[in-house]
């Protein structure tokens, strides 16, 4: 039978509306998983791609969660706790995403701010009218040139 298992919005939206009665934070081999205590119930938080439930390599990114949601007070429970176990795989294909949306942020923000001291420079070297004029003498010696 599988275990029944409570997602983030769920506990998110039992958390707003006061009606968590505790966490209980579960060391096992390799990570740490929550135990939510509701109402009568007692479920593990469950990851959001998988159902599985959902395990943190680090307690200090666990109470970051559970702080972030609302949840400061939890117990903790280390005693099945391995560190040198081994873990699931890591996601290098993760990483390289990771890697290439900080690198477009970066040039995003790179590019935003050329954009802006531009529009910000009181002295354009060109006014529309003269641009316009280079472009049409450009376009007519291409012209010239292809007639030839």
């Amino acid at each position: 039978m599988a275990t029944e298992t409570i997602d983030h919005s769920t506990l998110s939206r039992l958390v707003e509306a006061g009606a968590v009665r505790g966490a209980h934070v579960v060391g096992q081999p390799g990570g740490w998983a929550v135990i939510v205590k509701y109402g009568m119930h007692e479920r593990p938080l469950a990851s959001t791609n998988s159902r599985a439930i959902r395990s943190f390599r680090r307690l200090e990114t666990l109470v970051a969660y559970l702080k972030n949601i609302g949840l400061s007070q939890f117990d903790v429970d280390a005693a099945n706790y391995d560190q040198a176990a081994p873990t699931a795989a890591k996601r290098p294909d993760r990483a390289a995403a990771l890697k290439r949306a900080h690198e477009a942020a970066a040039y995003d923000k790179w590019f935003r701010a050329q954009v802006q001291k531009e529009l910000d420079d009181p002295s354009p070297e060109l006014t529309d009218e003269e641009a316009n004029a280079d472009m049409r003498q450009f376009f007519a010696k291409l012209e010239r040139e292809a007639s030839h």
